[in-house]
């Protein structure tokens, strides 16, 4: 095992398409390099492809901008990617699946990001437009074996990573599986039958708009600073509460826009697939305040349960409605507060109101208990992935005598 500068490992490819017909690459942070349309069926952002880069099978491909992040991948066949991208081909005697190996371990992703030219650091996210130089990722010594010993490791590694991809795909499917359950748990709130009428949200709650943001307000004398809660805060199913601001406006407007226990808190916009889903705020921060993006829908209690609406707001019922009724941009989507008030509720008693209430929550609960044990398991088996790599490449295993690496108790 020599030590080593990896710019000796491989030859930088600068190949350009011109008038060739290929096919538009990307590299996934978590599939390596694929055809583009695999991913997104956005366009690309230039419309002449003649100054894209080419990359073949067996040479390895960087996105320089999120190198640090995984975007990095071994391509399997002949293609076109961005000109900002690097292609390095690996040079006669390495494995171009071990270097793709040693590229993507938590040891090499460390020394390149210790390397990254740009504003800020990775640790915060404060870094723009941060790339790893050529020149610097060459820069980088390692430790190589022989190449009889580069395709031991590759084919270990190409086995474990077999299985782990197996039971990541297994686990995956386990949590669709969930969330199929949970969507069926939900919209089996809404009755089947004529015992419910269906009854417009307005004569039943009123919906209230908040603070409106403006930095050229004058302060005056009567003013008072409040938590103030905006649209990130409020989140599928729950109110995220680490990213609080304040907000100082008059004592008058702040009593208008003040929460009360018991208001269902409603966005304005958001993804398609969320808008209108409603959120119970449970007086978590005394006398706070709602964005105007923010909708408090505040029911008469004696008619409408607070939670039997936001359960309501969850199902494919719900959905379709605001789907429906919703300003669309893109993926993209909005509502109003009279697109609220016309949504038209299915009302049962009071009493079973509460009970169905009770009884999803318990279904629930459960379904939440299954998904969190599953994205444990997701989490375990990635890192057990990623540490398992670096053991192989930076030579802390034998693969040679490596017959079963265990997987930290996960199972298929």
């Amino acid at each position: 095992m020599i030590r080593t500068r990896i710019k000796y490992l491989y030859t930088i490819v600068d190949q350009r398409a011109g008038e060739r017909e290929l096919p538009l690459m990307a590299v996934s942070i978590h599939r390596g390099v694929v055809q583009r349309d695999e991913l997104t069926d956005d366009l690309p952002r230039a419309e002449d492809l003649s100054n894209y880069k080419v990359c073949n099978p067996g040479d390895i491909v960087l996105n320089r901008m999120r190198a640090f992040q995984g975007a990095i991948g071994l391509s399997q066949q002949s293609g076109i990617i961005s000109p900002d991208y690097l292609v390095m081909r690996p040079n006669l005697g390495i494995d171009p699946r071990y270097l793709h190996y040693l590229f993507r371990s938590s040891w090499f992703v460390s020394e390149m990001t210790s390397r990254l030219r740009g504003i800020g650091n990775t640790q915060n996210g404060a870094v723009r437009t941060p790339r790893i130089n050529a020149e610097d990722l060459g820069d980088i010594s390692a430790f190589i074996p022989s190449a009889d010993e580069q395709r031991r490791i590759a084919d270990f590694l190409d086995a474990l990573t077999c299985q782990m991809d197996r039971l990541q795909r297994a686990r995956n499917r386990q949590m669709a599986a969930l969330a199929e359950l949970a969507s069926s748990t939900m919209s089996a709130i809404i009755p089947d039958d004529s015992s419910a009428a269906f009854v417009r949200l307005g004569y039943l709650a009123s919906v209230r708009t908040g603070i409106t943001v403006d930095s050229r307000r004058e302060l005056q004398i009567d003013s008072i600073t409040l938590p103030y809660l905006r649209v990130a805060n409020v989140q599928d199913g729950y109110v995220d509460l680490a990213s609080v601001s304040e907000i100082t406006v008059p004592i008058a407007a702040a009593r208008s826009a003040m929460l009360k226990c018991g208001d269902v808190l409603m966005t304005e916009g958001g993804d398609l697939d969320k808008l209108g889903r409603g959120t119970v705020w449970l007086d978590e921060i005394k006398n706070c305040l709602h964005q105007n993006h923010v909708f408090a829908v505040r029911t008469d209690h004696h008619k409408l349960h607070p939670e039997y609406l936001a359960l309501i707001t969850r199902t494919a019922y719900a959905r379709y409605y605001f789907e429906r009724t919703g300003t669309k941009t893109t993926n993209l989507a909005s509502t109003s507060s009279s697109k609220i008030r016309d949504f038209r509720v299915p009302l049962i008693d009071i009493a079973d109101q509460i009970r169905v209430c009770r009884e999803a929550d318990e279904r629930l609960n459960g379904i939440r208990k299954l998904e969190a044990a599953l994205s444990r398991q997701r989490v375990l088996l990635a890192e057990r992935r990623q540490a398992l790599i670096t053991a192989a490449v930076t030579g802390q295993i034998d693969v040679t005598t490596a017959h079963r690496v265990g997987l930290g108790g996960i199972d298929a």
